[in-house]
């Protein structure tokens, strides 16, 4: 009985201690859920990246694999491609080598004589040296006459400075310019002056050569023959060779500044023809018969009887010449204009 009492007593407790076991598992469920779950996803994670390392390795060994073998591949054909163009290279040169032979072969033997073009150039150098030797002379000869030909110039010059310059000359009781009495020797102007002999003017020049000497021309004005000189020095026949000098005045004396060439040209200066004295001599009389035609028909239209000054009138005359007036005259307001009877070519 004891016996019986004891195993209820152990029932009973068995039965609190299970049923605490069950609240205390169930109040502890999700919680262990939750922590086995973690555990698995870390040990499958652990697996996964386990797996992940080892298909790299095995892709990076493939990779490996096949790159050095296309490496290997490609390298073959660069060698074989290498050794193909060594290869073409040296059987061109030994090509050309072999056709310089050949052809200096055949050159020296069938075109090219070498002596004789030797002696070619032998003789080719020589011609040179005579050519270059005639020209070397020639060259000197040249230098001599146009050497020869500037100092005949500058004598020439000299000369002619000496002749335009003979008032300059020295005499008994007056020293010239260039004969100073501080010198010691006289100077080479004075002994040229004493040299040249001063030849006096034949003949004046004709009155139809004076507008000619006072025109310009292009040569030179110290030169003997230019035409802007007084001196005309010409080898026609109408001409004297000899220098024609201008007239003397012996009432009015020249002036010491001013050229004697210049006064020649003042002397025989042409006046130029203008073109009044071109126009015709009875112009102002034309001019004014037909202005007094023409007053009676303007003066109604306008109202007015015009009155001309001797002033106005040649002013209108020698500003229109020989028109043909058909309305107002200048100084009137009124938009009529005057119409000239000839075209305008024909106005002066």
């Amino acid at each position: 009985m004891a016996e019986l009492l004891k195993i209820k007593s152990e029932l009973e407790e068995f039965r609190r201690e299970y049923f605490y076991r069950n609240s205390q598992a169930e109040e502890n469920r999700q919680r262990e859920y939750e922590a086995a779950t973690r555990i698995q996803s870390w040990f499958r994670a652990c697996k996964v990246r386990a797996y992940l390392r080892h298909l790299h390795k095995n892709a990076i060994i493939i990779q490996k694999t096949w790159r050095g073998f296309l490496a290997r591949a490609c390298f073959r054909q660069m060698v074989k491609e290498a050794y193909f163009i060594m290869k073409m290279n040296f059987y061109e040169g030994m090509a050309v080598r072999i056709q310089r032979r050949w052809r200096g072969f055949f050159v020296r033997k069938y075109i090219h004589n070498f002596y004789a073009r030797k002696r070619y150039l032998e003789g080719l150098s020589r011609t040179n040296e005579l050519v270059r030797r005639d020209l070397d002379e020639l060259e000197q000869l040249q230098k001599k006459e146009r050497d020869c030909l500037d100092m005949v110039k500058e004598q020439t010059a000299k000369v002619y400075e000496a002749q335009r310059l003979h008032h300059l000359l020295s005499t008994k009781q007056c020293p010239g310019v260039f004969n100073s009495p501080f010198r010691t020797a006289p100077h080479e102007m004075e002994l040229l002056l004493r040299q040249v002999k001063y030849q006096a003017p034949i003949r004046l020049a004709p009155r139809d050569q004076t507008c000619l000497l006072s025109m310009p021309v292009t040569t030179a004005p110290n030169s003997p023959g230019s035409l802007g000189s007084p001196w005309i020095k010409s080898t026609k026949t109408c001409c004297s060779s000899r220098p024609i000098l201008p007239p003397i005045s012996s009432k009015k004396k020249q002036g010491l500044l001013r050229e004697p060439g210049e006064l020649w040209e003042q002397h025989v200066h042409c006046p130029d023809p203008m073109s009044r004295l071109q126009a015709s001599y009875t112009q102002l009389e034309e001019a004014r018969s037909q202005l007094r035609q023409h007053e009676p028909c303007i003066s109604p239209i306008i109202g007015i009887t015009p009155s001309y000054s001797s002033s106005q009138q040649s002013f209108l005359s020698q500003l229109r010449g020989p028109m043909e007036w058909t309305a107002q005259p200048w100084y009137s307001s009124s938009s009529y204009c005057a119409q000239p009877a000839f075209p305008p070519s024909h106005i002066i």
